[in-house]
């Protein structure tokens, strides 16, 4: 495949990329409207962000069976439907536990996007390129905290909680089309043999070591941030003193400055090194996760200052994380293998939402309590991710493995 069609593939990867991330995170800095809006206490707006998580890891578990046996274009176009469904659901939601219910829909095809999408990088990639392109992949997920998240405050804001998930929805049909037109048919991982039954196949992901310490890594990984950014809109609000027209600034200014350093840290990641990079961005993002957590009533700029520090340091990890990740496993597995690494990673999400939920309290003036707490076991998780990190190693063929699209007829 020419360049300039790699380069195409990747911006619509990373466009979906920026609908999924935008549909998970608009649930976060609405938090002190749903609990305004609907009566919620901490725990109840924290399950509301664990059904997507959970839903997601329950159906990419039962996708690993067989996503390995079709083509991607084929599962990123059925999956991502889904996901815009799940979407307009929770748009038309008018009580929270149908809230509830939507989530939990729009996760069990969210999820399991996003593991194709990597799947589709890891294979298409070579592995001495990988760092650069997650990088720009994941990037999404700054675009979608400078425009999407603060214009998805502001629509609420103006009108109600329900007209941010009406344009996730809209915009992801124009999406839908465009990979449908454009992008190829991606079958290279079919040209291994495929007589093992789908149930051997995925005992073979499971049960390699290699892939249970990629797992436990990335359970770990993502259990450092879900500990403390489900809370962080409210925490600002109740305990810093941020109003909720303010907490735009939050995204806004995190998403520019992570734009611009998830990809620097992606070329770092290939010329210096992953581990190398991975253990820094790691230990540099220990100081604003004590921080925050620990935050009193300061002016704007300093809140504006740690959360952005926090932002970026964290992103910054899962760049070379997500490279090192994708090297373990080989081409024929890479769908099963990402796909229960995306239930690995939303059931964990899942899980620090829910602990999280358990350890946060909330005092007489509606002020969040026991925060530090949940930094504390958060700064655990980043510290154990570094040591785990040095256990993970490429699979044969990984570090020479080139590129191979298959076009559309």
């Amino acid at each position: 495949m020419k360049l300039q069609n790699e380069r195409l593939v990747l911006l619509l990867l990373a466009a979906i990329q920026f609908a999924t991330n935008l549909d998970f995170l608009i649930i976060l800095p609405l938090g002190p409207q749903y609990m305004r809006v609907l009566h919620l206490t901490p725990a109840q707006f924290n399950l509301i962000v664990a059904a997507y998580a959970i839903a997601a890891g329950i159906s990419g578990i039962a996708a690993g069976f067989f996503l390995d046996r079709f083509d991607r274009k084929t599962a990123l176009l059925w999956l991502f439907l889904g996901f815009a469904t799940g979407t307009l659901l929770c748009a038309l939601a008018p009580t929270y536990h149908l809230l509830v219910a939507a989530r939990a829909i729009a996760g069990t095809f969210g999820g399991v996007t996003g593991a194709v999408i990597l799947a589709i990088v890891g294979d298409v990639i070579p592995e001495y390129r990988r760092g650069a392109v997650m990088g720009l992949v994941m990037s999404a997920f700054s675009v979608a905290s400078i425009f999407g998240v603060p214009l998805g405050l502001v629509l609420a804001s103006c009108f109600s909680w329900h007209v941010p998930f009406y344009v996730i929805a809209g915009i992801s049909v124009p999406i839908l089309l465009v990979v449908f037109r454009f992008v190829p048919a991606l079958r290279s991982h079919l040209h291994h043999p495929r007589d093992q039954h789908p149930a051997a196949r995925m005992l073979a992901v499971l049960t390699e070591p290699s892939h249970q310490i990629a797992f436990l890594f990335m359970a770990v990984l993502t259990c450092a941030g879900f500990t403390i950014f489900p809370t962080l809109a409210t925490y600002m609000v109740y305990n810093v003193g941020l109003t909720e027209k303010q907490l735009p600034f939050i995204y806004l200014t995190g998403g520019i400055c992570t734009l611009f350093s998830m990809n620097w840290v992606g070329r770092w990641a290939d010329r210096a090194g992953k581990l190398r990079v991975f253990t820094l961005m790691s230990l540099a993002a220990s100081i604003p996760v004590i921080a925050l957590t620990n935050l009193a009533r300061v002016p704007l700029l300093v809140a504006l200052a740690i959360s952005t520090l926090l932002m970026i340091c964290m992103s910054g990890r899962f760049v070379p994380a997500m490279a090192m990740m994708t090297a373990t496993v080989e081409a024929r597995y890479r769908g099963g293998f990402m796909s229960v690494n995306s239930s690995v990673q939303q059931f964990s999400c899942g899980l620090a939402a829910w602990i999280s939920g358990g350890i946060i309290g909330q005092g007489p003036n509606q002020e969040i309590t026991h925060y530090p707490v949940a930094g504390m076991v958060s700064l655990a998780c980043v510290l154990i991710c570094i040591w785990l990190a040095r256990f993970l190693r490429p699979a044969p063929g990984e570090l020479t493995s080139a590129p191979v699209f298959v076009e559309s007829v």
